[in-house]
């Protein structure tokens, strides 16, 4: 229970310092995810090739993230993926993720 208690109120901190972040600058999660646009494509619009972010759920996209920063998927996208994961916060991380995430997919995207 006590598991639990911490890991709600790391939770809620979270996402308290997330909302935070958001209202100082309404562009943040934009910017951050600015860099991924490169290979995923503007606003995750990817094209053939490379996996579309557009509309997957946060999570999905926080599980891969977390996979490439560990070293759990270091080998299925060169080594630049792991690189770049490892120079973000969690929070910004869960910011570019739910920015991805609130973008309307193409349809017959990668």
């Amino acid at each position: 229970m006590r598991l639990f208690v911490t890991g709600l109120a790391l939770c809620v901190g979270a996402h308290a310092a997330l909302a935070q972040a958001q209202a100082q600058d309404a562009n943040l999660a934009r910017n951050l995810a600015a860099a991924c646009f490169s290979c995923h494509g503007t606003d995750g619009h990817a094209q053939s090739g490379m996996a579309s972010l557009a509309g997957r759920p946060q999570a999905e996209i926080m599980r891969i993230i977390g996979e490439f920063r560990s070293g759990a998927r270091s080998g299925e996208q060169g080594t630049l993926m792991p690189q770049l994961v490892k120079g973000y916060t969690d929070a910004q991380m869960a910011l570019i993720a739910d920015y991805f995430s609130r973008q309307k997919p193409v349809q017959g995207a990668p």
